[in-house]
């Protein structure tokens, strides 16, 4: 392994790759507390509001981001960080000038299309600031930054939302991110390829370029990664239904104001799943230096907690466990944050078993993939699901009816634990490490 040094430079680019991370994630949260003033303003449903915060979204970026993990692997990927958020910042200040629901679904997916890199050329560069057994904490300080983010998104958003309209928060988002781009282009500088790597033979030199279904292909051969990109959609499909609508959830089925819920939501949750997902990482790289089956063990366990603690958070009857200041506390408050804190557990450690699974010249498309898949899982169907169902569950349930539709969208969850368990076992024939090429596709997830 190299002795490359980890020194103040890499903790510096981490910091400004999670802080830009954080900032894509606080556009995409505060959608949450604009559902319903958007819905007033332009008289739409809530199948269409789905549709906007989910799948409009997520179709672009599932076009564009294989292309862009292409790109991480083949260009500077500080370069195009900086331009990605520049196109980003722009985009989502157009989002707040919007003067029709048609112009709104427009420029979310030139959000989508500016967010496309960010993941991919973020996780490969991190992948050769860190070494394996100190991967899995620093990916969890930059998968971290939304979750935290959440709290500005959806508590200090809301009350930007409910005193200066959803229109003006839209453009205070995207303001940061032109600073962000200056930094990136011409401040920090992309680090060595394949450094952390056991043999750097040919690894950290361009890949042949192929049609990028070749490229697909040969990643989605490789058993042990297929079930782990899988497991990760079907979970995200979950948590970001449930991000999206859990303000909509505190406001119809508690009682709570817009405001308030958005405070609870941001605060609580947010915070919980800050410090969930780095206990992970630091717990994954604690455990996994001695028998590395963890790098899944402690998603699974996640999942498990995260089943028990949704169904009991959706189920808890509205009561009032205290008040602070004058925001009223649902007793179910406490479910949701044991649930936030354990649904991010399986973070930090399958990204860090995506670096270990491929080689690093092929890292910025595997985990584009994978990003592709929890996209279109998760921002894309999960929300619209989620609208869907409660559309069609309010005949029955009237005002609970989305209560009832988040019941059902949990379902995935227990998918994606088999899912994992099946990952586990084709990684340990490899010894969790990747191989130069894979075979052509012969396999089926069995």
């Amino acid at each position: 392994m190299s002795s490359a040094h980890v020194g103040w430079r890499s903790h510096g680019l981490l910091f400004l790759l999670a802080i830009v991370f954080a900032d894509n994630f606080v556009g995409r949260q505060i959608l949450a507390v604009m559902i319903e003033p958007i819905k007033l303003e332009f008289g739409v449903s809530d199948t269409a509001m789905g549709l906007v915060s989910g799948l409009a979204f997520a179709a672009v970026y599932a076009m564009l981001g294989l292309h862009a993990g292409r790109l991480a692997d083949s260009m500077s990927r500080t370069r195009l960080l900086a331009m990605s958020c520049l196109l980003w910042a722009a985009a989502t200040m157009v989002c707040g000038v919007a003067g029709s629901f048609l112009v709104l679904a427009i420029a979310r997916m030139a959000v989508a299309m500016s967010e496309s890199p960010t993941t991919s050329a973020s996780m490969s560069i991190i992948a050769d600031l860190y070494p394996p057994h100190r991967r899995s904490f620093a990916i969890s300080c930059f998968t971290a930054a939304p979750t935290f983010s959440a709290i500005i998104g959806l508590s200090i958003g809301a009350w930007v939302v409910d005193n200066y309209g959803w229109r003006t928060a839209f453009i205070a988002i995207g303001m940061p991110g032109l600073l962000f781009s200056c930094l990136l282009a011409f401040v920090v500088r992309d680090p060595a390829r394949g450094r952390w790597d056991l043999s750097h033979a040919g690894s950290n030199t361009a890949h042949p370029m192929q049609s990028l279904v070749s490229e697909a292909s040969k990643l989605w051969a490789l058993p042990a990664y297929r079930c782990l990109i899988l497991a990760s959609g079907l979970t995200t499909l979950t948590s970001y239904a449930v991000g999206m609508w859990n303000t909509s959830f505190l406001v119809r089925s508690h009682g709570l104001s817009l405001q308030h819920a958005g405070l609870l939501a941001g605060v609580i949750c947010g915070t919980a799943a800050g410090i969930g997902g780095l206990f992970s990482g630091w717990l994954s790289d604690h455990l996994t230096r001695r028998n590395r089956h963890w790098q899944i063990g402690i998603p699974v366990i996640g999942h498990l907690a995260t089943i028990g603690a949704l169904t009991t958070y959706l189920l808890w009857p509205s009561a009032v466990l205290t008040t602070i200041g004058n925001v009223p506390v649902p007793t179910a408050m406490l479910w949701c944050a044991l649930y936030s804190f354990f649904a991010v557990w399986w973070v930090a450690p399958s990204f860090n078993l995506v670096t270990q699974l491929v080689p690093s010249n092929r890292r910025g498309t595997a985990i584009a993939l994978q990003t592709i898949i929890t996209t279109l899982l998760g921002v894309g169907i999960g929300p619209l699901l989620t609208g869907l169902l409660s559309d069609a569950l309010h005949p029955t349930f009237g005002v609970e009816s989305l209560r009832y539709a988040l019941l059902l969208i949990s379902l995935p969850v227990v998918a994606a634990v088999y899912l994992l368990f099946r990952s586990s076992r084709h990684a340990a024939a490899t010894s969790y490490d990747h191989i130069v090429e894979a075979n052509p596709i012969t396999q089926e997830i069995s």
